[in-house]
């Protein structure tokens, strides 16, 4: 009987999917799915939603509900973590409207920049205990790991816990290899593509179409003439409030996809978002304050299908795609498959620290999580993960060493930050989000534990 446990369960609609996606596996029909949440009313939420998932897809699957981390955790097998510390408020709201009165603008704010560092001081302590708990009660589950900032999640778990199975996923690969295919009007299973990197600054290295004869023929003349010609990108899929042309201007500059959205990558770098240069923001479409935009949204479309799954009989859902289901069912039937995921650096990419974290390919079967290495990433990509690198670092290294003049140190190195404010007033921004985030941060971190830095 396989058990899969998911902490952070009240993320109802995230649980939905990725439980969906398990259920719809005829393998997997019988397993065990065990709820955490500390929101009993979410909670609840969520084991209605599976329960009735279960029964719609015919399976007999035992849904479990819990509030106790550890107990919901006793000889799982896999562990899928999906949570924010804090939430949308007062959390992501402080970490925009903070910055905001520096004059320091920002689009999503969860996986670098100031946002991403204050998201990782909260979030990776939290991380740390459920290693701990998996240590004693299930030392040998696999951690799927959905929680941004992947990267600082992925290394800060590694440096502390080397030996908790982990791996950490997101679908921007995928979803960006769905979105070039649909921009060129080819079918997406016609694709064939390679990627390397680390999270959110990944790189198609190999972007192909598949041919009938089983030959290969490179799309990246199309996708640059395309731009130049202004056909390309067409109107997003995702998200009429960012066309993105930031991913198309750097394959232009670069000359490769980065496989993350353009308004992420727009506050990765120093170039796109600029409080006197309101020309930049219009010509690329740069969506300001996405995310508190995007919480707004999801909280209403969840609470109106909430009523509508309290009074459905049954609940049917697309299977998402979403990694978590093709690796359970991987490594429970030894069906091998390919994933992109977020491991431990151990030379899977030469040109990048070792220890840190990267986005790589990684087959999955019976023996678990197998990396692939990826060694031709040209330079200046190399040069451009570095930059984002540097700010997880310092940020892990405040964590593991309790540190609040890391904390200063990462800000300080931010492309972002650095080109927007000057060290005071980095310094002093700092110190309000500190303060502002409160009890929500590690005690160290805290005003009341401040010293005198520098």
């Amino acid at each position: 009987m396989t058990t899969i446990t998911f902490i952070g369960a009240g993320s109802t609609v995230f649980t939905r999917n990725i439980a969906g996606d398990i259920l719809h596996r005829e393998a997997l029909r019988g397993a065990t799915i065990r709820l955490m949440d500390i929101d009993p009313k979410r909670l609840e939420e969520s084991e209605v939603v599976v329960g009735k998932l279960a029964r719609t897809l015919g399976g007999h699957a035992r849904v479990e509900a819990h509030t106790d981390q550890r107990r919901a955790l006793e000889g799982a097998d896999f562990v899928v973590v999906s949570f924010q510390i804090g939430g949308y408020e007062p959390a992501t709201v402080t970490d925009f409207e903070v910055p905001k009165r520096f004059g320091l603008r920002q689009t999503i704010a969860d996986t670098l920049g100031i946002g991403g560092i204050m998201r990782g001081l909260r979030t990776v302590p939290h991380l740390w205990s459920i290693c701990a708990d998996m240590m004693e009660v299930c030392p040998q589950a696999i951690m799927l790991q959905y929680v941004n900032p992947m990267a600082i999640n992925t290394w800060a778990i590694g440096a502390k816990h080397p030996a908790i199975r982990q791996v950490g996923l997101c679908h921007s690969v995928q979803g960006t290899a769905w979105e070039l295919a649909r921009d060129l009007g080819i079918p997406v299973e016609e694709i064939r593509y390679r990627a390397g990197g680390i999270n959110h600054m990944s790189f198609f290295l190999n972007f192909e179409h598949r041919q009938p004869d089983g030959s290969h023929v490179d799309l990246y003349p199309a996708l640059r003439q395309g731009y130049r010609e202004g056909r390309l990108p067409k109107p997003s899929h995702w998200n009429a409030r960012c066309p993105n042309k930031v991913r198309y201007e750097m394959l232009m500059r670069l000359g490769y996809f980065v496989t993350e959205s353009s308004e992420h990558f727009a506050e990765y770098t120093p170039w796109f978002i600029k409080r006197d240069r309101r020309d930049l923001i219009e010509r690329f479409g740069i969506p300001l304050d996405e995310y508190p935009k995007r919480c707004v949204e999801q909280i209403a479309r969840w609470e109106k299908e909430a009523r509508e799954h309290r009074d459905a009989e049954g609940i049917m859902v697309t299977p998402s795609h979403e990694y978590a289901s093709s690796i359970v069912n991987s490594v429970v039937t030894g069906e091998p498959s390919v994933i992109y995921g977020n491991v431990l650096n151990e030379g899977f990419i030469p040109q990048l620290p070792h220890g840190c974290a990267v986005e790589v390919p990684v087959l999955v079967d019976g023996n678990g999580l197998q990396p692939t290495p990826v060694r031709d990433i040209p330079p200046q990509l190399i040069a451009l993960q570095r930059t984002s690198i540097n700010v997880q670092e310092l940020t892990v290294a405040a964590l593991l060493t309790e540190s609040r003049e890391h904390i200063y140190h990462a800000a300080m190195l931010d492309p972002h930050t650095g080109a927007e404010l000057d060290l005071d007033q980095i310094w002093a921004l700092v110190d309000e989000l500190l303060e502002a985030h409160g009890g929500l941060m590690p005690q160290w971190a805290r005003p009341e534990a401040r010293t005198k830095a520098g």
